[in-house]
């Protein structure tokens, strides 16, 4: 034991005086896509395990079940935050930019397992929201424990932080490219060289850990069927209009539900409050149960039986289209409702996931009208929830190019890549327009704190006056002369 702490002990005094090596830098880089990639891979295994456990155990009384479950799994995260952590921060990229913003990009060292520990209970037993927020939380927290143990400067910890953040997402979708755009996208991390490379190494190394033990997505994978169509242009800025409404939509409903907890000041009450209406919408809506993917899956794989499931008031759906067309409003309009009444009442996860199913489901419904008014097969209902996806991930989070290249990798192909373009952009002009904040930045940029996506306000709030103030000046006697 003595041996290995003396080992361990000499490794990181050698790591210090080696922390400008550039050669070091890409190796901690690549330590970090590591580590984040096995956290996905730990946080996505647990969840369905755990959510097979219950299902498979309360077969005969889950429906019954939905009642309470999301209120235990939210219960357990509130006390492992309360007793165990000690600490009711955030868990989520808020938390990350303000880290990089407030924080000089140093992130508590619980991060690194509390996130995803919280997120097994919080989505494990029902919770409405989405994973990848908590392991991009994690990986972001380790790169910068990693960094503060090396002592490195604010510039190289943000990198780190960066890199353990890209690994998260591309660990937990095979998709190394969006985990990259990610990081410069919404963490507002320079394109430069320095950081550039890193960032690729650690998302390439997070694809490759979970690429090993999967062999394909994680979460959610789907390969195109139907070409793209020029003829399907006006559908798809149709489309983009509408999800740029839905997305308005979604980010206001989210922080109006969030304000309103936010009042009750008991926390056992607002588990309870969160709890109960929230396991009332699950058992009329089934599919509200998680983050959402599994019933995107059916939608683009035709399986409207299994995606109808056992909906209250729906069971006997069938081959009803205006049954099944107000099914799927009720799920995009409630969607945001449960993911924000889970996160607001004390449960650990995100709003990626929930924001990609409600874009999913408005693109197949959108479809399915045209085709259902048309009277005849006019566009294809896949194509459209994958263009949804991107579209409404773009008008939520403000990340047009994260959605595009999410959606371009899942499938395995670029045949979308004109409507994919088409969509993000026009959906993201018109939310910017109208609210110049994504879901991720309003509330750092209520309090004046947002000062990573302004370049000049991070330079002198980290601008330290004794590195420029100029002291070394000679002095000159009174008596002296200019000659």
């Amino acid at each position: 034991m003595s041996q290995a702490k003396g080992f361990f002990h000499k490794f990181h005094l050698w790591s210090i005086v080696n922390r400008n090596d550039r050669k070091f830098f890409l190796f901690c880089s690549l330590v970090v896509g590591l580590i984040a990639g096995f956290l996905a891979l730990g946080l996505k295994s647990a969840v369905f395990y755990l959510r097979d456990f219950v299902i498979s155990e309360s077969s005969n009384h889950f429906r019954a079940l939905l009642f309470i479950l999301p209120a235990l799994g939210i219960l357990i995260t509130y006390a492992m935050k309360k007793w165990v952590i000690r600490d009711s921060i955030r868990h989520n990229v808020h938390s990350i930019l303000h880290a990089i913003s407030r924080r000089n990009s140093m992130m508590k060292k619980h991060k690194i397992f509390s996130s995803v520990l919280g997120a097994v209970f919080t989505a494990g037993l029902g919770g409405s929201a989405g994973l990848e927020s908590p392991v991009i939380s994690s990986g972001a927290a380790f790169g910068s424990n990693l960094g503060r143990w090396l002592r490195i400067n604010y510039k190289e910890m943000t990198v780190l932080l960066a890199c353990g953040s890209a690994a998260g997402i591309s660990a937990i979708f095979n998709t190394p490219i969006a985990g990259v755009i990610f990081a410069i996208e919404v963490l507002m991390i320079d394109l430069t060289r320095f950081s550039l490379i890193p960032i690729l190494v650690a998302s390439t190394t997070g694809t490759i850990v979970t690429y090993v033990f999967y062999g394909e997505g994680i979460l959610f994978e789907y390969t195109i069927l139907h070409s793209f169509s020029g003829s399907d242009i006006p559908y798809y800025l149709l489309l983009a209009v509408l999800i740029a409404f839905v997305s308005l939509y979604f980010t206001k409903t989210f922080l109006w539900i969030e304000k309103l907890f936010s009042k009750i000041k008991k926390n056992f009450l607002k588990i309870a409050v969160g709890g109960l209406i929230f396991g009332v919408l699950l058992f009329i809506f089934p599919q509200l149960y998680g983050e959402g993917y599994l019933s995107v899956t059916h939608l683009l794989s035709g399986d409207l039986k299994s995606f109808n499931g056992e909906a209250f008031m729906f069971e006997e759906i069938g081959t009803s289209r205006t049954l099944f067309i107000t099914l799927m409003v009720a799920l995009i309009l409630l969607k945001v409702v449960a993911t924000s009444i889970t996160i607001s009442s004390g449960g650990i996860g995100g709003v990626f996931a929930p924001s990609a199913v409600t874009g999913a489901m408005t693109g197949y419904l959108f479809a399915f009208s045209v085709n259902y008014i048309a009277g005849e097969y006019v566009i294809s209902p896949g194509n459209f929830a994958l263009v949804g996806m991107a579209a409404c991930l773009s008008g939520v989070l403000h990340a047009p190019l994260t959605g595009l290249f999410l959606i371009a990798e899942i499938t395995s192909g670029y045949e979308l890549i004109v409507p994919l373009m088409m969509a993000v952009t026009v959906v993201f002009i018109i939310v910017k327009l109208i609210e110049p904040h994504s879901i991720f930045t309003f509330h750092l940029a209520q309090i004046g704190e947002l000062i990573t996506h302004h370049k000049d306000k991070a330079v002198l709030n980290f601008l330290k006056i004794e590195n420029v103030l100029e002291n070394n000046l000679q002095k000159v006697p009174v008596e002296a002369n200019l000659g």
